[in-house]
């Protein structure tokens, strides 16, 4: 079945949209050897994939305690995605970092979302998804998210 444009407003339509298209992307994760992924796991993982962090800076970047944090890198780090070392500058501090599988794990997550805005173009027509990213990355600007992105904070709203 088709889905009607007119059964859908934008907001909505972006919504499933970008669900469906990250299931794709879990399943072919699972299919990698990444079954343990979650979605959930790129508010952490966002802070940590350009470098080492403190649990109190991850916190401040998540907009979460402390506690909250460290709990959300325990539960990535007993997956084997983060690991934590001393800080080289402060003995008594750690830094969440990525491990190489972490590490894997988002670079064959970036190679399935190309492979997948490629087969979206195959099928649809390189310059019609390429108007709907434009469209998108505007609506992301009407609605001021765009800092937000390029700062890697971006998270689900509450």
């Amino acid at each position: 079945m088709v889905v009607q444009s007119s059964s859908l407003d934008l907001s909505l339509a972006a919504l499933f949209a970008g669900w469906a298209m990250t299931g794709e992307v879990q399943r072919r994760l699972t299919a990698d050897g990444f079954g343990e992924l979650r979605f959930n796991d790129g508010v952490v993982i966002q802070h940590v994939v350009a470098g080492p962090v403190s649990i109190t800076a991850l916190a401040e970047r998540m907009g979460v305690t402390q506690q909250a944090a460290s709990k959300a890198v325990g539960d990535l780090e007993r997956r084997g995605l983060l690991t934590r070392a001393p800080s080289p500058s402060d003995a008594r501090a750690k830094l969440v970092c990525l491990t190489d599988y972490g590490e894997d794990s988002v670079r064959a997550a970036r190679v399935h979302r190309a492979a997948i805005d490629a087969e979206l173009a195959e099928e649809f027509g390189a310059d019609r998804v390429a108007e709907a990213a434009v469209l998108l990355a505007a609506v992301l600007t009407r609605f001021d998210a765009v800092d937000a992105i390029k700062g890697r904070r971006v998270r689900p709203p509450v």
